[in-house]
């Protein structure tokens, strides 16, 4: 005999069902951030060491699809600073991705070395090696088995079901190039080069392993009105553009912000292949070495009636060393 369980209690099992197999069984994509401009350890390890003059700390936070019970809240926090005696720049990254209200975590500390090379008066490269420690977490605790069903009482009974790791660590590292002038840049990542298994079961089958992400993208700053040597533009506007590959997945960000005075504003588009994704919406000011910025996504897929839009949020304070690096070369990068 079928049991008669109420609506409510169908739709937790509906979310829990999907919970299990996105955390235990599915290929799941790296967590991405709309405001990838400004994360820039994040979106290429190559960015280490290329502040405006000196140290740079960035933090951003993602609450994806909030309007859905189980909602993705992403949290970032970077350090990145040039030294002359290495040839280049260090930086610390962490990020944290919280799906399910808790069930599925994911931690990740960084550590990122990029070596700069200076082709000509006027242009720069650097090449960059990130090495992580990883760790995935599920909290089975909070999940919910057919067996443990009591046909008036609900979820009473304890489970039989054979349960695997709680956690999962492994290493895992990236490797990045950034070519750039003063209004110019271009680069390319590769994240999760060894593939790492991420099996709570501790298998190697097919869709258990983090699969490379391949990340291309480029900014253009161009100034508005005449600017004096040495001085920063008033008005310009930064056109910029990212193209992600990851196993089957594949997504375009193209967009351009425009800054007056600390004002900022911004619009992006984001296609996500073979559908269009979202339209996102920046608004930020800057203010001496200190950024902040609101986007919002506003979902244009067939998704928008369950999931409308997303918020993120990014912040970023930069310091001048007091004896500024003599192969220091700054880099307009659309960051605002």
């Amino acid at each position: 005999m079928t049991p008669n369980l109420p609506k409510k209690l169908l739709r937790h099992l509906a979310v829990l069902a999907a919970s299990v197999l996105f955390a235990v069984d599915a290929q799941a994509q790296d967590p991405e951030l709309t405001q990838f401009y400004a994360s820039p350890l994040y979106t290429n390890p190559a960015f280490a060491g290329t502040g405006n003059c000196g140290g740079r700390v960035v933090l951003n936070y993602r609450n994806q699809w909030p309007s859905l019970p189980g909602t993705f809240r992403t949290f970032v926090g970077s350090y990145d600073q040039h030294f002359d005696a290495i040839g280049g720049g260090v930086g610390l990254l962490a990020m944290r991705d919280v799906a399910g209200d808790g069930l599925l975590t994911t931690t990740a500390f960084s550590g990122i070395y990029s070596y700069q090379i200076d082709v000509s008066r006027k242009f720069t490269i650097r090449t960059a090696i990130q090495a992580t420690f990883q760790q995935r977490t599920i909290d089975f605790s909070r999940l919910r088995f057919a067996d443990q069903i009591e046909a008036r009482r609900g979820f009473v009974n304890p489970t039989n079901e054979v349960l695997p790791n709680t956690s999962v660590s492994y290493p895992n590292f990236a490797a990045g190039f950034l070519g750039y002038t003063k209004n110019f840049f271009i680069g390319v990542a590769v994240h999760n080069l060894n593939e790492p298994n991420q099996s709570f079961f501790g298998n190697s089958d097919a869709g258990t392993t983090v699969p490379r992400r391949f990340t291309l993208h480029s900014g253009l700053m161009i100034p508005l009105e005449k600017v004096k040597r040495g001085r920063e533009p008033d008005l310009a506007i930064s056109p910029n553009f990212l193209l992600m590959v990851q196993e089957k997945f594949m997504q375009v960000n193209f967009g351009f912000y425009v800054h007056k005075g600390p004002l900022v504003a911004g619009l992006w588009f984001r296609q996500t292949a073979p559908n269009s994704d979202a339209m996102m919406v920046l608004l930020g000011f800057r203010h001496n070495q200190f950024k902040f910025g609101y986007s919002y996504d506003v979902t244009v897929s067939s998704a928008r009636a369950a999931a409308p839009g997303s918020h993120e949020i990014s912040a970023a304070i930069e310091w001048c060393s007091k004896k500024r690096p003599k192969k220091y070369r700054k880099l307009s990068c659309p960051d605002f």
